[in-house]
């Protein structure tokens, strides 16, 4: 090692001259010469630089010096090199090499990393086990920042109240009000997810009380469908109110034993998170869940008086029956989706099924000023469909909403509504296609990318220095 050079690369470093830097500690090795400490040093100035493939090559050099050790933090680094280098499955084979190593101080940083290199690569399954590790690892100063990244995987995957945990944990371990503003925002996110309203309302109030906090468009829409149906849920409606003049008390049946509660206000069928655990069933149980849960909530039409009327048009039109029978109608789908939004008096596009309760609900979903709708998806049979669409929002944004619509003569009428949010998946955009988790990977890849060269940096200067004083030293003995 030429030590003049080696020290004179250090002070460099120090001053922020990192192309000088690189110059003197490539000049500090000998031909053919192994150091851990030089290369690890020029491969944090290369981080500095924004030249990560280089830097995850310098790294790599570095790993090969057996003497130097370390190897839990060169791993780590090469890791988020590649990371930001965008070359995300060869950052997981080596964050995951960091993991592995015992006398690696800080795994939380590795684990960190790779939650976010398998979010690039849209799994988010194992993304939620590798910030769950970040968030139990004693060595980790903020927690809360793992467990909010836990709480979008959870998310993603479809399962809110998991997602609600993970979120109300990580107010538990935040100590900077910004932080604490984001996550009760993404808390009121999971609770509408959960059909939890009134607590979606608490925590979006918590997010915008000290006016530090402005909601994005998504949220803020969340936020107010999520304040209509609150107010919607405490006006009882002619049916409750002539039950209780009746003597039958506020309904039919005590909500809190009804499986179909629609606002959630019971809690009682919300899975919890000891049942659920953390990751601890398989995708495929996941789908079959969704699958029967969406069948047990399906609403159930006799209709058999309608089937017979569309089987005499169907036998009418001739060629026609075949198009009713694949879910066309007049007026179409899309008309009604677009009615639905635009009118201010929706009665015309509701089915004679939808209580009054369920028509305010319905209503308070549907956005004010709405300027366009698009529909992007539907399922159709003969007498039933599903539609997608996506609504333009009068303040900016957009927002995805479900609509059931049940066959009205040779027509369609709506029979529920729902808003999908990211997180969720539809029918159309399920968890297995990547669909719904693009959004959150490419966002969780661009904060990786923006924060890896001060991350890198910090996570192995010290050490870096550290082992290079020593081995300057002992060169200098010799």
């Amino acid at each position: 090692m030429n030590q003049q050079a080696f020290e004179a690369g250090k002070a460099a470093y120090r001053e922020g001259k990192m192309t000088e830097a690189i110059e003197l500690l490539s000049q500090a090795k000998q031909p053919g010469e192994v150091s851990g400490s030089i290369d690890h040093m020029i491969g944090n100035c290369l981080m500095r630089q924004g030249r990560y493939a280089d830097a995850a090559s310098s790294y790599a050099d570095a790993m090969r010096d057996a003497s130097y050790g370390n190897a839990g933090a060169l791993a780590c680094n090469r890791g988020r090199a590649l990371l930001a280098a965008g070359r995300p499955q060869e950052a997981v084979a080596s964050l995951t090499m960091a993991t592995k190593d015992g006398s690696y101080a800080t795994p939380y940083k590795a684990y960190t990393a790779l939650g976010n290199a398998y979010l690039k690569m849209g799994n988010a399954r194992d993304a939620g086990v590798a910030f769950r590790n970040a968030a139990i690892d004693e060595s980790n100063p903020e927690p809360s920042g793992a467990l909010r990244s836990l709480g979008g995987c959870f998310m993603q995957l479809g399962r809110a109240v998991d997602a609600v945990e993970a979120y109300r944990t990580a107010l538990d371990f935040s100590s900077s009000s910004d932080n604490q503003n984001a996550i009760y925002a993404d808390l009121g996110m999971a609770y509408v997810a959960a059909n939890r309203m009134a607590e979606a309302v608490d925590a979006f109030g918590n997010a915008t009380a000290d006016g530090n906090f402005v909601l994005g468009p998504e949220f803020q829409a969340a936020f107010d469908a999520a304040k209509r149906a609150v107010t919607a849920s405490k006006s009882p409606s002619e049916t409750d109110q002539l039950l209780a003049m009746a003597g039958y008390g506020s309904g039919v049946k005590d909500k809190s034993f009804d499986p179909l509660d629609p606002l959630g206000e019971s809690g009682e069928f919300m899975p919890s998170p000891e049942d659920t655990g953390f990751f601890s069933i398989t995708e495929e149980e996941m789908r079959d869940l969704d699958r029967q849960e969406r069948k047990h909530r399906k609403r159930k039409h006799s209709g058999l008086k309608g089937c017979f009327i569309i089987l005499l048009l169907a036998a009418i039109l001739g060629g026609g029956g075949f198009a009713i029978y694949r879910g066309f109608g007049w007026p179409t789908q899309d008309a009604v989706a677009t009615d639905l939004f635009t009118k201010e008096d929706i009665s015309g596009v509701l089915s004679g099924s939808v209580t009054d309760d369920a028509k305010a609900r319905i209503e308070a979903l549907v956005p004010s000023g709405s300027t366009s709708v698009k529909v992007t998806g539907k399922d159709s049979s003969m007498l039933e469909a599903k539609v997608f669409a996506t609504v333009t929002l009068s303040a900016g944004g957009t927002q995805d909403y479900e609509i059931d619509m049940v066959r009205d003569g040779i027509g369609w009428k709506v029979d529920d509504l729902s808003v999908v949010y990211v997180s969720q998946g539809t029918d159309g955009a399920s968890i297995d296609d990547g669909s719904s988790t693009e959004a959150g990977a490419e966002a969780a890849a661009a904060e990786a990318e923006a924060s890896a060269e001060a991350e890198a940096s910090a996570e192995a200067e010290t050490t870096a220095e550290g082992e290079a004083s020593a081995e300057g030293e002992s060169g200098g003995s010799n």
